[in-house]
């Protein structure tokens, strides 16, 4: 049963106690804005180092060593520019990882990664940041993404007729099967994200081994440095076309920060978190590389460029020969790959949904924040595989993924722009408050870098349109991904200014916090009417009722 611990006016924070005790039994003040921290993790402490490599691994080792090359080769133009990108990739996430290791540090009792420390960072205007956000996990992340690639390698590796039908049944499927994984035991699914990882790892390698044969003249491929003559023959200058091809390389690197949404869960903390993330890079980041490497020897440049997703299926055929069974058993275990990728990344998000729900944003945060009956998120991600069905049927099914891979990156980037700005937002708040700053921090420089990268990716795509002819990834209009990304921020803060603003004025009431203590010794908040009920001196004001609850 609930029961309400305190509650909270609009100019202020929250009152429950938000203190904690590090490693060496020291008490620590952390959390100066927003959701009380939960003094007992409901969750658990499941996730070692290992787990949390893998589990970076296994987000990183997706859909996009094995579906991007084609896209990011059609947007550059040449074979040296796809190879420098995937060098460029690793760059931008170690960049990345110092400004998140900095937020970590400062906040590591709470798991959800960037929507803790966008609230962290930008308190004022009450809950703005943290309702764009908000919208922003829920419709535009990569879940779908991962189901549909699922579905196009399981027709490619069983030779059925691709219909869009069965390619979005067969992605449904993968993403009701991933929820109950999740769903179930969060113990188990770590160990199955773990496993499949670790298949993922073996498989890279194998392509690895493959490319080194062909470059060794031990396949059937004629003339495997043909690629390499002229590397950067046909290379673009256009930043709209340049810019896209960033946005496909930063997508296949994405999964480095995996462990930093279940932060509080993780043995050892943030140390932990970054040390995993410096593994998950330099393995991972060094197999991208060689495997596309392989790519280039193997295939010829038209053959990459129009192949679409199903470049690492073509990389197979013309080694092995299409009748050969290898060319039929990879890509079933690229297949498997997404599986796991899909795994992980519902891991995550249901944290950073959950703790969306103990902020309040969502309809009866009670319950999204709640644990039971497993002891794990299962309200946050079943409203997740909600989300992801829809958006798997309602895109064109031959521009699904490269739609949808723009799109879940775009938005995100003003986020990452704002985390890098808050960086010095919550240094000079702490300094000013008396707080320590973050025991690890990253360097200016860094921080910059991030942030420039951040802009650079927002304004690239306006700035020289449209692409060049027979560069643009998609059969609709080019720009489609950053209008829809755009117009889903600004209705964001059109549905703040009457959810916050206008609906309280007209209403005579003001939205009042309170903090609710639920089993399992999870907190979350909750947003209630506070009503303005004068006694004719100006004075007294009548408390919440139960019926006013603002998000229930």
């Amino acid at each position: 049963m609930a029961r309400s611990t305190s509650r909270v006016g609009y100019n202020s924070v929250p009152t429950a106690p938000d203190d904690a005790v590090d490693g060496h039994g020291h008490l620590v003040h952390h959390n100066t804005h927003g959701v009380p921290i939960e003094a007992k993790n409901p969750l658990g402490n499941h996730v070692a180092l290992t787990s949390a490599a893998l589990l970076n691994m296994s987000q990183m080792i997706g859909i996009g060593v094995f579906s991007v090359a084609g896209p990011i080769l059609k947007s550059t133009g040449s074979v040296g520019l796809l190879l420098v990108y995937w060098l460029l990739g690793p760059v931008i996430a170690l960049i990345s990882l110092a400004v998140y290791n900095e937020y970590a540090s400062m906040f590591p009792e709470r798991s959800g990664g960037e929507v803790v420390y966008l609230e962290q960072a930008y308190p004022r205007p009450r809950f703005l940041v943290s309702t764009a956000f908000a919208v922003n996990a829920l419709l535009l992340s990569s879940s779908a993404t991962n189901c549909i690639v699922f579905a196009q390698y399981t027709i490619f590796a069983f030779e059925w007729e691709w219909t869009p039908r069965l390619q979005n049944l067969i992605a449904v499927s993968l993403a009701v099967s991933a929820v109950a994984v999740v769903g179930a035991s969060t113990k188990w699914a770590l160990r199955a994200v773990n496993a499949i990882t670790i298949v993922k790892l073996i498989a890279l390698a194998f392509m690895v081994a493959v490319g080194i044969a062909v470059l060794a003249g031990r396949t059937p491929v004629q003339d495997p440095y043909a690629n390499f003559h002229n590397m950067f023959e046909g290379s673009t200058m256009n930043p709209s076309s340049l810019a896209t091809a960033l946005v496909k390389i930063n997508y296949s690197f994405v999964g480095w920060g995996t462990a930093y949404n279940v932060l509080s869960e993780v043995r050892g903390g943030a140390p932990t978190v970054r040390k995993a993330g410096h593994i998950a890079v330099g393995v991972v980041s060094t197999l991208f590389f060689l495997v596309n490497v392989a790519y280039v020897a193997a295939i010829p440049k038209d053959e990459i460029e129009n192949g679409g997703q199903l470049v690492a299926a073509h990389f197979f055929a013309r080694v092995f020969g299409a009748g050969h069974a290898a060319s039929k058993i990879l890509p079933a275990m690229i297949a498997c790959s997404c599986a796991g990728n899909l795994i992980a990344v519902m891991l995550a998000q249901a944290r950073v949904l959950r703790e969306v729900a103990r902020q309040g944003l969502l309809p009866f945060p009670e319950f999204f924040a709640s644990i039971k009956p497993f002891g794990t998120p299962l309200a946050p991600v079943s409203l997740k595989l909600l989300i992801t069905i829809l958006i798997i049927i309602a895109p064109p099914a031959e521009d699904a993924v490269n739609l949808l891979l723009d799109l879940s990156f775009y938005p995100g980037l003003v986020f990452n722009a704002a985390l890098a700005a808050g960086v010095w937002v919550v240094r000079a708040r702490r300094t000013k408050e008396g707080l320590p700053l973050a025991s690890s921090q990253a360097s200016d420089v860094l921080v910059v870098l991030f942030l420039a990268k951040s802009v650079f990716m927002l304004v690239m795509p306006w700035y020289a349109i449209p692409p060049e002819k027979g560069r643009s990834d998609v059969s609709i209009w080019y720009a489609t991904y950053c209008v829809v990304g755009l117009g889903i921020l600004a209705l964001c803060g059109v549905y703040y200014y009457v959810w916050i603003i206008l609906l309280p004025r007209l209403g005579g009431y003001d939205i009042v916090e309170e903090v609710v203590e639920l089993d399992g010794g999870a907190r979350t908040r909750r947003l209630v009417r506070k009503y303005h009920e004068h006694d004719g001196t100006g004075e007294g004001q009548r408390q919440p009722r139960e019926g006013d609850r603002l998000l229930d």
